[in-house]
């Protein structure tokens, strides 16, 4: 066995110093292999970074969020009539929840009012006014449903919802634009044509790919109907279940009561969508996995160029080196350390190359993650993969160069200029 080490130590440093030889001529072998392994690290880098960063929004939206809605929440498909045709949700749904859902922790209802299909839909205040800012109509639980903290004031409560007062939660982006440094709490603002009394501002929650978590305006339900009759149609129902573990029979047990409630037949599916928050990380990690897999498959063909061009540069050192092979064979050498010895070469070229992807690779995403707002992460089962692929890429293209200097003839061999 330390024999056999010994023997594979030294075909190892016999390939370096082969390679060492001609560097120019391995560089621009190794450059093939280098672009297809850095190509797959900086893909898998970026999905691994956006899908944590994702799991990290979805579990500050609260991995517990049960979602009911009109229409179905994943549909990639033209509506049917029946879909078109079916009743708003209520807030006689969402009461009835309330009571009767018992893996239920909180349950709201909302309606958001969008800037775009109402562009009169603004807050302002003095010569401000707010920009792309979502106000959504919420009750009491929303904040409890949304695991959402206070930076000032208080949330709003079931008293406002029930006598539908002007007021008004601000996000962290339209607070620090309209009242900078300052807790507006008390401060009178504009709402489409109505005076709104600011009671808090929400703590700050951040970007995700691009998409402001802020830029909210918060009224109470019922104060939303009152001013939009016509948004009931986007009324929709969110709800924590109490725990991960229940948010099945929580699914279980809404789905009963509004079938009752809305009369669905037994025999016919379900008039309104219904779904957990983990499904749209389930969804978006399929997604970003067949982005991946096509990427990879792209980038293997680099990995297949660079293969032919390490076959390639082997033939020829072959045929450089055939007389060194005629006079290792006539002093001893089998079949077996001859075709050895070119495959390690082989190996030791795309391995380094790997190396070298690797660390480029991690050098990149660093600066990926560091200056874009697109995240990155390396992991280390990726760097180790990637070290395998490459060298399996030198063993693969490798073979043939070997076996055909190992089936030389050693009287031939010695005779060749």
């Amino acid at each position: 066995m330390f024999k056999g080490s010994t023997m594979f130590m030294q075909v190892t440093l016999l390939a370096l110093d082969n390679l060492r030889a001609n560097k120019v001529r391995s560089f621009l072998t190794m450059l093939g292999i280098v672009i297809g392994i850095l190509s797959v690290i900086i893909i898998a880098a970026i999905v691994s970074g956006l899908n944590g960063a994702f799991e990290q929004q979805v579990a500050n939206l609260g991995t517990n969020v049960v979602t009911v809605t009109r229409l179905p929440q994943f549909v990639n498909r033209r509506l049917t009539v029946e879909e078109r045709q079916r009743k708003d949700l209520t807030r006689e749904m969402v009461d009835e929840i309330r009571a009767q859902a018992k893996h239920a922790s909180a349950v709201t209802g909302v309606i958001v009012i969008n800037p775009f299909q109402f562009p009169n839909a603004v807050i302002r205040y003095k010569n401000q006014q707010t920009s792309g800012t979502l106000v959504l109509g919420v009750q009491a639980d929303n904040l409890t449903v949304y695991n959402s903290t206070m930076r000032y004031g208080h949330f709003i409560t079931e008293a406002d919802d029930q006598h539908r007062t002007n007021v008004l939660v601000l996000g962290a982006t339209v607070a620090d634009r309209m009242f900078p440094l300052e807790d507006p709490s008390g401060k009178t603002v504009r709402f489409e044509n109505d005076d709104f009394t600011v009671i808090g501002v929400m703590e700050k929650r951040g970007q995700f790919l691009g998409f402001d978590r802020d830029n909210f305006g918060y009224i109470p339900l019922g104060t939303m109907q009152k001013l939009h009759s016509e948004a009931h149609a986007t009324l929709q129902i969110s709800m924590s279940a109490k725990s991960p573990a229940e948010i099945p029979q929580l699914i279980d047990e809404t789905t009963v009561i509004l079938r009752r409630m809305r009369h669905d037949a037994f025999n016919k599916p379900e008039s309104f969508g219904i779904g957990a928050a983990n499904q749209f990380l389930d969804i978006y990690n399929n997604l970003t996995k067949g982005l991946y897999m096509t990427m990879v498959a792209i980038s293997s063909i680099a990995l297949m160029v660079g293969g032919i061009g390490v076959m390639n540069i082997m033939l020829v050192s072959v045929t450089e080196r055939t007389r060194e092979i005629g006079v290792r064979k006539a002093i001893g050498a089998r079949m077996y350390d001859i075709l050895q010895q070119f495959i390690l070469e082989a190996v030791v070229l795309c391995a380094l190359a790997g190396i070298f992807a690797i660390l480029m690779g991690l050098g990149l995403s660093w600066m990926i993650d560091r200056f874009s707002p697109v995240p990155a992460r390396v992991p280390f089962a990726l760097m180790v993969v990637a070290f395998l692929i490459s060298a399996s890429v030198g063993l693969f293209f490798g073979i043939y160069p070997a076996a055909r200097a190992a089936k030389l003839d050693p009287i031939e061999a010695l005779r060749y200029e």
